[in-house]
């Protein structure tokens, strides 16, 4: 009875990765253990407030921004320690992230892939280069205008975000052939 119920909720490149996705992965990478596919864990959208973080109307745009896009609810992130010379202090509120898990990750993605990059002026890919060396994935989106999400009204103050999708890739080739699978646009290899 299981079967039936998770198959009505789960995302479109949940299904896609699942059906045909983890297959193609395991044979390009030549793993012998389907376990050891690489898959997608979890997807962190973060906003960093920089020098507004005493600006209201900023934070207020900010936590709108991930709210509308995610549907979940952001939380703040605060300093580690303190910063004498950012006028840091410990436990100050430094940004927002929304922690994205399951099919509300794999919504997003399909949103991030088919709609928003596209609106991204100029898009040619995203960079190949931004892997850090276990395959995590981290993706710089300049201005919160590109979410259709978004009314006029929450775009008056441009802000950037920033998407970190946490892999169990254990390699930038692992991470680059995963995400791949999964719809992600990388630019042309320079030939």
């Amino acid at each position: 009875g299981d079967q039936i119920m998770t198959k009505t909720t789960t995302a479109r490149i949940q299904d896609l990765y699942n059906s045909t996705g983890k297959a193609e992965i395991q044979k390009e990478l030549k793993i012998e253990n389907v376990n050891a596919v690489p898959k997608l864990e979890k997807i962190v959208v973060n906003v960093g407030l920089g020098r507004h973080k005493e600006d209201k109307k900023h934070i207020e745009v900010v936590a709108t921004t991930l709210r509308k896009i995610t549907g979940q609810e952001p939380v703040e992130t605060a300093a580690k320690n303190s910063i004498a010379g950012f006028k840091l202090r410990e436990g100050q509120k430094i940004g927002y992230k929304v922690t994205l898990r399951g099919k509300m990750m794999y919504e997003f993605l399909d949103r991030l892939i088919t709609v928003v990059l596209p609106r991204v002026r100029d898009f040619h890919g995203v960079s190949r280069k931004a892997f850090d060396p276990q395959g995590n994935y981290s993706l710089g989106i300049k201005e919160q205008s590109v979410f259709p999400e978004l009314g006029f009204e929450d775009t008056n103050v441009l802000h950037g975000l920033q998407v970190n999708f946490t892999t169990t890739a254990t390699s930038p080739e692992q991470g680059i052939v995963l995400l791949k699978a999964l719809g992600m646009p990388f630019e042309k290899e320079n030939k």
